[in-house]
């Protein structure tokens, strides 16, 4: 069984790739980012509306072990899948290049949410992310 709860594909643009013809390492983080806002938005979370509520996830840690380069043109898929630690939701995210279905990247991110200013727990994640969990 595919412990991934939500994949999404992607394509390498030509402005994200360094000198070295390939993709700058800084842009994995937009990618994952970008996963894991897609994610949300697919079960009905929007980033607005959360703030507008005082509640504002934030990322506390995230830990990125590079693969294999992806170049520009590259089509790449980006997959997730999560747990909660404590406090914490913890999102375990693998790109994968199409062409060959190679890792490029494995990371993991640590997010935590700041309740009108103040660390702690949000029911509404809890209950929005409790069949993924």
């Amino acid at each position: 069984m595919d412990k991934y709860i939500y994949e999404l594909g992607m394509k390498v643009r030509d402005y994200e790739c360094d000198l070295q013809g390939i993709v700058n390492n800084a842009n994995y983080q937009h990618y994952l980012e970008h996963t894991r806002h897609e994610f949300l938005s697919s079960v009905g979370v929007s980033f607005a509306a959360l703030h507008e509520q005082g509640v504002d996830p934030v990322v506390a840690r995230i830990n990125m072990a590079f693969k294999t380069p992806l170049k520009s043109g590259d089509e790449f898929v980006s997959k997730l899948y999560m747990k909660k630690e404590g406090i914490k939701y913890v999102f375990y995210q693998d790109i994968f290049r199409k062409s060959d279905n190679k890792v490029v990247v494995r990371s993991t991110v640590e997010t935590v949410c700041v309740v009108n200013g103040r660390l702690g727990d949000s029911e509404l994640f809890d209950h929005v992310f409790a069949p993924y969990l």
